[in-house]
């Protein structure tokens, strides 16, 4: 089954796909100027890549962790998806996509990380079928 993961930020939108269920590939982030176009940016590359299911992270524990997960929730409604959406913990996935990645490139604001952090979420995701 064809599956993408979503890493939802305030800026930028991780993304990643699993083609054959083995292997995942991170792919370009999407920048996020609005909520709107951002949907409209996600649906797209979901539709291109002909993708059947969509895993989406979410924060699991932290301070603002209900308020993220609403956020996250909202965006993913407009969506407007026909395909199973299922979530995932998400927590630390940033922070090992930068340790892991760490002297290959230099850390910029160009979503390298936040689709890095879209690949592990659907890593574990998929270890734990």
């Amino acid at each position: 089954m064809k599956t993408a993961c979503i890493d939802v930020g305030l800026k930028r939108i991780g993304t990643a796909i699993c083609l054959d269920g083995k292997i995942v590939v991170p792919q370009d982030a999407i920048l996020r100027k609005n909520r709107n176009q951002a949907a409209r940016d996600v649906a797209a590359f979901l539709k291109e890549w002909e993708i059947e299911q969509l895993v989406v992270g979410l924060p699991k524990g932290g301070s603002s962790e209900e308020e993220m997960e609403r956020r996250i929730r909202h965006f993913v409604s407009l969506l407007e998806l026909e395909i199973p959406v299922l979530y995932q913990d998400e927590q630390g996935s940033s922070f090992e996509a930068k340790e892991m990645t760490m002297g290959q490139f230099r850390h910029k604001k160009d979503g390298k990380i936040d689709s890095i952090a879209a690949k592990i979420i659907l890593e574990r995701y998929l270890s734990s079928l």
